[in-house]
Parts: C-alpha cells; sequence; structure tokens
C-alpha cells in the first residue's frame, strides 16, 4: 500500500520538507511553499485520504508569520501539511473545492485569526458573530483576551429557498429542554424539510485562547471541560499530545486504566443517547429505564473514582486515581446486571412496532455523503465507515486488544441507535479484560516541560469519535496554541444532509440520534 508521504513526495518531491517538531515521529509533518497547499491536498484526497482537521497559529512570538495547517488521515495513517504566511499578506489558497469539511474549519479561522482562505465562497463569520468588529482577531497574538469589544451593526445573511408553498421555520437558539444553545433554520413546503443551516457560536467561551495564559500542567483541566459529557475521552488526548511532546513513558497500569475510564464513559453516554431518541419517538418507558443504568454507572464512578464523570482524573504522566480488588469486583458484577437488563431492553426497542416506523429510513445518511464530509464515531459507523482510533491510532491496552468496530450500511436513525447498542456490549466486554488483566506498577510519573517550537499531536476515540489535540510550544515554555476538533465540527454537517427529505417532527430524532456537542464544537 502507498503511504500518504510517499503519495505526497512523489507529487511534490523536494518542495516538501520535513517539520521536524512534530511528534510523534508516526505523524508525518511536511511543510510546503504556500501554491503546494492545494496540490497536497489533490494528491491526499484522490488516494482517499480525509480531511480531518484544518487550523492556523499565530506563530509571531516564534519569529515567524501565521501557519496554516490542514491534518489528513487514512486508515491508520495521520499525516499534517503546513506552510506558512506573512503579516502583511495572510492569505492562503482553500481547500473547499477539494475537501467539503475546509467549508467551515476555513470560515473558523478567518473569524478568529484573521488569515483569508482565497477560493472560499462563502466567507460570513463562523463562530464569531456578526456584531463583533470584523477586524478583531481573538486568535491572534496581538489580541488581549479580556478586550472589552464595541458591538457593531451586522446582519446574518442565511442561506434560503425560494418558491411557491416554501416557507422557514426557525429553532433555537434558546431550546426548550437543557440543551445548549443552537439555531436552525428550516425551509419547507408542508412538513416536508427541503433544506436546513445550522448556526452554532452561541456557547464560545474562548477555550482555545485561554490555553495560551495556561501552564502546560493546567492546560488538562481546561481540556476536560472542552465538553462535560467526554471529559476523559478529551482529558486523555490533551495529555497524550503533551507526553509526545515530552517523551514521556505513561505506566502501563495508567494507561489501562484511562481505557477503563473511556469505556464506562462510553456505555454512559450511549444509555443516554438510546433513551433519548426513543423519548423523542414517544416511547418514555425506554428514557426511564436506560436512565436508570446510567445512573447506576455514574454513582459508581462517583464512589469508586470520586467524581460521576471521573473529570480530573486523567493527566499528563497517567491519572490521579487508582481501583483495588473490591473495586474490581464491584464493577465486574455491576457489568453482569447491566448486560442482562439491557439485553431484556434491547429486545423491547426491536419489537416494538411504532418505533420502529419512527426510526427505520428516518434521516438517512448516505455513506457517499458520509465520507465526502469525512464524518467520524457512531455517525460514520452507521453509514459505512470502519473509522476507530482505538484501532487506528491505539494506546495500551487496545493495542492488544482486537476491538470489534461495528458498521452498519443503511444510515438512518435505526442505524445510529444499533452502532450503539453495539458498543456498548463491546465496551462491557473491554472492561471486562481490562479488570481481569490490569497490571501492577505505578499509575503515574513525572512530566518534563516540552522544548519551544515542538508540537505534539492526538487522536483518541470518544463516545461520539475521533478527538483530536494539537500542542504547540512556545519560546517561554507555554502553550503558544492548542488546536483541539471534536467530533462534532465535522459531524454537525451531516446533520443538515441528513435531514433533508424527511418530515419536520422527525427532526428531533434525526438531531438526537447525531447527539453531536455544541460546546465542543463552540471553542
Amino acid at each position: 500500500m502507498t503511504t500518504l508521504l510517499e503519495t505526497l513526495m512523489s507529487e511534490l518531491g523536494g518542495e516538501a520538507v520535513a517539520n521536524k517538531h512534530q511528534y510523534p515521529r508516526t505523524v508525518i509533518s511536511l511543510i510546503v511553499p504556500k501554491d503546494k497547499f492545494v496540490v497536497a491536498a489533490k494528491a491526499l484526497k484522490k488516494a482517499d485520504a480525509f480531511l480531518t482537521a484544518e487550523w492556523a497559529t499565530d506563530e509571531t512570538m516564534l519569529g515567524g508569520g501565521f501557519g496554516i495547517y490542514a491534518c489528513y488521515r487514512c486508515d491508520a495513517q495521520y499525516l499534517v501539511v503546513k506552510t506558512k504566511v506573512s503579516e502583511d499578506d495572510p492569505t492562503f489558497p482553500s481547500l473547499i473545492k477539494k475537501y467539503v469539511p475546509a467549508y467551515r474549519f476555513e470560515r473558523q479561522m478567518s473569524s478568529l485569526m484573521g488569515v483569508i482562505p482565497v477560493g472560499h465562497t462563502d466567507m460570513r463569520p463562523w463562530i464569531k458573530f456578526e456584531n463583533w468588529p470584523p477586524d478583531a482577531w481573538p486568535l491572534r497574538k496581538s489580541f488581549a483576551a479580556s478586550t472589552l469589544m464595541p458591538s457593531v451593526q451586522g446582519d446574518y445573511q442565511w442561506i434560503r429557498a425560494y418558491g411557491e408553498g416554501v416557507y422557514e421555520i426557525p429553532v433555537g437558539p434558546v431550546h426548550a429542554g437543557i440543551i445548549e444553545p443552537g439555531h436552525f433554520r428550516f425551509q419547507a413546503v408542508g412538513e416536508n424539510i427541503i433544506n436546513l443551516e445550522a448556526r452554532l457560536g452561541y456557547v464560545h467561551k474562548g477555550i482555545e485562547k485561554r490555553f495560551e495564559v495556561l501552564s502546560f500542567q493546567d492546560g488538562v483541566r481546561l481540556a476536560a471541560r472542552v465538553s462535560g459529557d467526554t471529559t476523559v475521552a478529551h482529558s486523555i488526548a490533551y495529555s497524550i499530545a503533551l507526553e509526545t511532546m515530552t517523551g514521556c513513558r505513561v505506566p502501563q497500569r495508567g494507561h489501562w486504566l484511562r481505557a477503563l475510564f473511556l469505556e464506562r464513559e462510553r456505555i454512559a453516554n450511549h444509555l443516554g443517547d438510546i433513551g433519548a431518541i426513543c423519548n423523542d419517538a414517544a416511547f418514555a418507558f425506554m428514557l426511564y429505564q436506560l436512565s436508570r443504568l446510567k445512573e447506576t454507572l455514574l454513582r459508581t464512578n462517583r464512589k469508586l473514582f470520586g467524581h460521576r464523570f471521573i473529570m480530573d482524573r486523567v493527566v499528563p504522566g497517567g491519572c490521579t486515581v487508582d481501583i483495588d480488588t473490591e473495586g474490581k469486583a464491584e464493577i465486574l458484577v455491576e457489568l453482569d446486571v447491566l448486560a442482562k437488563q439491557f439485553q431484556r431492553l434491547v429486545r423491547i426497542y426491536e419489537e416494538n412496532p411504532s418505533l420502529e416506523d419512527r426510526v427505520r429510513d428516518t434521516g438517512v445518511f448516505t455513506p457517499e455523503i458520509a465520507k465526502e464530509l469525512c464524518t467520524v464515531g457512531v455517525v460514520a459507523r452507521a453509514s459505512g465507515l470502519k473509522v476507530d482510533c482505538r484501532v487506528h491510532q491505539p494506546f495500551p491496552p487496545y493495542d492488544s486488544i482486537e476491538v470489534k468496530v461495528p458498521v452498519l450500511i443503511s444510515g438512518d436513525v435505526h442505524a445510529r441507535v444499533w452502532v450503539r447498542v453495539k458498543e456498548i456490549r463491546e465496551s462491557i466486554r473491554i472492561i471486562k479484560h481490562i479488570l481481569e488483566n490490569l497490571p501492577d506498577g505505578a499509575i503515574r510519573t513525572d512530566i518534563s516541560m516540552p522544548i519551544s517550537e515542538s508540537e505534539g499531536f492526538a487522536a483518541v476515540e470518544g463516545w461520539r469519535g475521533e478527538i483530536i489535540y494539537w500542542l504547540q510550544a512556545g519560546a517561554d515554555a507555554q502553550i503558544n496554541r492548542c488546536m483541539v476538533r471534536d467530533p462534532s465540527s465535522v459531524n454537525w454537517l451531516g446533520l443538515e444532509q441528513a435531514i433533508k427529505g424527511n418530515i419536520v417532527p422527525d427532526f428531533p430524532l434525526c438531531n438526537k440520534s447525531f447527539n453531536q456537542s455544541y460546546s465542543g464544537h463552540d471553542l
């Protein structure tokens, strides 16, 4: 098989130079001339690589201008392409003609960093709202986080459909439940949806800017709060990115405990999602029963690990909490009870014709579109894509466990439910293996600080899907840039496509079956 590196070198030859600051060395990073940035993307698209992230850095404190980065993945291979632009001319060629996810990546880069994607067809602000001053770029080093920005007059131009019988339905940004705010605009004829556009950014908190005033050790606490329901996965991703920069070797027991926490987080959230999807189809019984099972797991987390969501238990160098023999036994008993009760509920789900009528062939997200949008996680696996970082980028014990990745091709609400069902069963199996084979030894080791300009990369499979962290060290041993790419950054695009052709009452079902994070997106 031709590697991504070979593909790019055959296309660019000596014009692509190795970026020696990138860690781990298994993730190749190349620096290319600005006019070759799209050429690289074109070659990698032909090689069936996905665009997993695109971001910008302000490197003026490191003696440069701006860095423009694009990360690609093909199976287990990750490759980062960088080009440099100056402060005087912060333009770079847009990738949107090659990769659809670049559509919003680049709008966000332009809004927050002030770099300009030449050739982009939609330069409406993203994350940054239209009433912010147009020349305020929060991720630039020249912008102080304490700056009080004046409000200016602005009008967001929504995409609209026209024609006889077409009308518009605004939903949000404030919702009836406790979910975070997001604005959805539907164009419909009768109850048939012909277009949906999402507007996010209402919970933008300046997360990536905040990282830059924290120490590398303290940064993990912020990572744990990027998306509260994914606190373990984000903490692991941040920690691994930092550990790769410093050569830190986490004790085996620390790795295995991280995996234990990660799988418990996966089970709890999948239980909640399946119940919520059923509730949106008016089958509240499943919500109550699955919420009860989820609550049991969360209480056990609190008892054994000191926090219901296991927050702040993963840190650079390992973990802060261990498990004893009694704790192992308690979880094993809990899992046996969970497996039996969950199986009974799955049978009820399968044998309810009214529920089946609502979830089958609803919100179909085809494999072709899923691939084109570079989707990840549950959404991708329900639409025919076998993508899972526990296989692609395994850390112990995943490197010694054959993770069974469930893949379906129907791409409807039912498929997204059924992937979750299978993943719960698989997570139960993995946790049992961890507890029965947990190695002895320390759970944490000391970690040094990274050298200036070093860059660390990590990809971790959270319960929603692939989470990517990229860290860059500044000249003063502080964080110069922390790029966070939650699964929601690419999967929100998929919801807009999956809803077309459905009826308005099915939007809650489709939305919940995707269940993307507002907070994880609105960094």
